[in-house]
């Protein structure tokens, strides 16, 4: 089988160098172009420990991307910025299977939403894959199994390290003015919220906030439900629903953010019944970088190219 050819556009973040990784770990891609405004003309391998030879960074415009004529493209740019990329590539022949990292197409209904542990079946061969965003991937996993015991809207409280933010400076990556600090941002109509409202179609409450550490999310989920339930019935539902999963973990314990960075799965624990039973706490953890972006990425492209989906994923 012939290897398929990816580009990046917009690799100049935490994620992109994430991506950049991974593709050139695995045995059926080739990475055909990064594209980076601000690292233009640079060695890739300047800015990557990846093998990927005397490749560097090219500063394209859409009608050049499109021109490359690889098999697939991720795109790894700020939201509102994915639209002429787009335009070009649907105009290309053959027309390239696309990832869009941003959160410009998680409302459209024309493209697949790519939370593979939960849409994967909804996957018939779209080649728009619209990549969920890391709090709400945390927020699906973990609301997922009960959605359907739910009497109101699960309350999310979620830290994130301070990647989260992105290289271009602000307060939320500032390290200084983040040390010894827990820093609230959009506390209602958060974009995430309303992604996870959307997909999940029940309305959900989100809390984010900024922690020093660099990368990983920590999400503490509340919800009440409409019925009693025991413990062991909770945990009984997500097991049936995430065993079997590689990238999923369930522990007893509520899990760690230390000890997801770096780390390609998730890891749901820390199940508390509140007295009388209908109140039930789930805390979720993820690296921000992978599963909430890159890895998820790596995922939908295999499953778009026909790959194994965890090829180039470490277990």
């Amino acid at each position: 089988m012939p290897r398929k050819t990816v580009g990046i556009v917009g690799a100049r973040g935490h994620t992109g160098a994430e991506l950049v990784r991974l593709i050139a770990a695995h045995p059926g891609l080739e990475l055909a172009f990064v594209s980076s405004r601000e690292l233009a003309g640079q060695r890739v391998a300047e800015h990557s420990d990846a093998d990927v030879g005397t490749l560097r960074y090219e500063n394209l415009d859409p009608g050049a991307v499109a021109a490359k004529g690889a098999d697939a493209v991720i795109l790894a740019l700020p939201n509102d910025r994915s639209a002429p990329f787009v335009e070009a590539l649907d105009a290309a022949t053959p027309q390239p299977v696309i990832v869009d990292l941003s959160a410009d197409h998680r409302f459209d209904a024309g493209w697949y939403y790519g939370l593979p542990e939960l849409t994967r079946n909804g996957y018939a061969g779209q080649r728009r894959i619209s990549n969920p965003g890391c709090y709400a991937t945390a927020m699906q996993l973990v609301i997922a199994p009960l959605l359907d015991q739910l009497a109101g809207p699960p309350q999310c409280f979620g830290v994130s390290g301070y990647s989260g933010a992105g290289t271009t400076p602000s307060d939320k990556n500032n390290v200084e003015l983040l040390a010894g600090n827990l820093m609230p941002y959009a506390l209602t109509n958060h974009v995430h919220e309303r992604e996870v409202s959307a997909q999940l179609g029940a309305p959900v409450e989100f809390m984010p906030h900024v922690a020093p550490h660099f990368r990983g999310i920590t999400m503490t989920v509340n919800l009440w439900l409409q019925q009693p339930m025991t413990r062991e019935a909770v945990q009984a539902r997500y097991h049936a629903r995430y065993d079997g999963e590689p990238l999923v973990e369930l522990v007893d314990e509520a899990p760690w953010v230390s000890r997801i960075a770096n780390r390609h799965g998730v890891q749901i624990g820390g199940i508390t019944m509140a007295p009388g039973g209908r109140r039930v706490v789930v805390v979720a953890t993820l690296d921000n970088l992978l599963k909430g972006a890159a890895t998820q990425a790596m995922q939908n492209l295999n499953l778009a190219l026909g790959f194994d989906e965890l090829t180039s994923i470490p277990a």
